[in-house]
Order: C-alpha cells, then structure tokens, then sequence
C-alpha cells in the first residue's frame, strides 16, 4: 500500500513538474513572439522616422509626409501593448503624431515644384537624398499594396520620386563629368555625358515634353563638344611630345658600322 502510495506521489510530482515546464516554455515562446513583433514595429517606426526627417532636403507634399505619419501611428499603435517598460514614452510619441496628423490634415500645404529642386554640392548630402528617395518609394508602394493610398496620390507621389531620382542621377553624371573634364580625364569626362545623354534620351521618348529633359539634353551636348575640343586641342602637345622622345632615342640608338 505504501509502495502504491510512492508511486503514485512519484507520478503526480513528474506530472507537475512536466506541467510547470510546459507552461514555461509557453510563456518564453509568448515573450519571444512578442520581442519579434516588438522589433518589427520598431523597425518600421525608425525607418519612416529617418524618412520623415530628411523630407526637408527635397521637394515634399503634404500627402507623402502624412503617408508618413499615418505609417508611425500604426506601428506605435501596435508597439504600444507590447512595449511594457515603454510604454509611456509609445504613449506620449502616439499623441504627438496623431495632433500631427490632424494639423496636417486641417491645413495641407502645396507640394513645392520639383522644377525649383537643386542637387546639393555635398557629396554626403546626395547620398542622403537618394538612400532617402528609395525608402520613400518603397514605403509609398508597400502602403498601396495595402489598400491605404488612394490611387491618384499614389500615381501622382510615383511620378514625382521618379522625376526627383531622374534628377539627381542625370545631375550626378553630369557633374562628374564635369570634374573629370576639369582633371583633364577627357575619356572619364566622355563616358560620363554619354551615359547620362543616353539615360535622358530614353526618358525622353517616354516624356516628350518635359522641360527638364529638353534642357538637360542641350546641356550634355554642350559639355561633351566642350570636353571633345579640350581633347583635340590636347593632342598635338602630346604628339610633340612623343616626336621629342622619338628624337632623344633616335640620339642614344647604337651607331650603326658601316
């Protein structure tokens, strides 16, 4: 009887002690899940923020910028009953966006022309702005995909991040171009003006009538008859020289015995 009794003592504990590890390893998979999700919202939350914060260099309408906004606010939203020991400051940054949102929304600004844009001299800041363009889209995208960008916004925002990426990329050749003309590496300088010619002359059967294009076109043709004559006219100094050094060798040659 007492043996009986042992045994089943014996099962009730390993019972128990199966149960308490159940229920632990239940609860560190909860945690785990919830560090995972946490994460993600985090990561959204950082990533529109930089966004946010480098809208400011580009030409920018009120509708990309509470793209923006509205995209924080869901992931505060659901950061909030995750974050246990932030919650508070979830909460406080949650308020801060949504009077954000709603300021925005009573008074919406006009998106700044993207004629007036001008590339930054700063090799940093172009890096900046083109990181940021890429993000942009992508985010703009994945918000219509979701069914939360009218169609119109979203095809008038696409059309103008892609004006603004054609921009700095056909402003970045040129340039380079143009320092590599200034250092005298005409081949550079003509690589450079021969792609972005290319890249704006297919853009421009897609845009016929773009200013932008029209002008930026005039311009490569410029710079590349500019850096063509600096070319042609750096050439006899360079043969002179080669028939100099013809001369010298000709001088230092073995004398032949006749």
């Amino acid at each position: 009887m007492i043996f009986i009794s042992v045994l089943v003592l014996i099962g009730v504990l390993l019972l128990l002690v199966i149960g308490i590890s159940i229920i632990q390893q239940q609860k560190a998979r909860v945690e785990a899940e919830r560090r995972t999700e946490l994460a993600r919202f985090r990561a959204i939350i950082d990533e529109t923020e930089e966004v946010l914060s480098n809208t400011g260099l580009i030409p920018s309408s009120s509708n990309i910028v509470l793209i923006l906004y509205k995209r924080v606010e869901e992931a505060l939203t659901g950061a909030l009953p995750l974050a246990a020991q932030q919650s508070n400051d979830y909460q406080r940054r949650l308020i801060d966006i949504q009077a954000q949102i709603q300021s925005l929304q009573s008074s919406p600004k006009s998106a700044p022309p993207v004629e007036q844009f001008r590339l930054p001299d700063n090799d940093r800041q172009i890096l900046t702005l083109v990181q940021t363009l890429k993000k942009m889209k992508a985010i703009l995208r994945a918000e219509h995909n979701k069914g939360k960008v009218d169609p119109t916004v979203f095809s008038e925002e696409e059309l103008r991040i892609d004006s603004l990426q054609l921009r700095i990329n056909v402003d970045s050749m040129l340039a380079r171009g143009r320092a590599a003309c200034f250092m005298k590496q005409y081949g550079s300088a003509k690589q450079m003006i021969t792609k972005a010619l290319g890249t704006l002359h297919t853009i421009k059967s897609q845009t016929p009538n773009d200013p932008f294009i029209a002008r930026k076109v005039e311009e490569a043709k410029a710079m590349l008859e500019e850096v063509s004559g600096a070319q042609k006219s750096a050439q006899p100094t360079i043969v002179k020289s080669k028939s100099e050094d013809d001369d010298i060798d000709v001088l230092f040659q073995p004398k032949r015995k006749w």
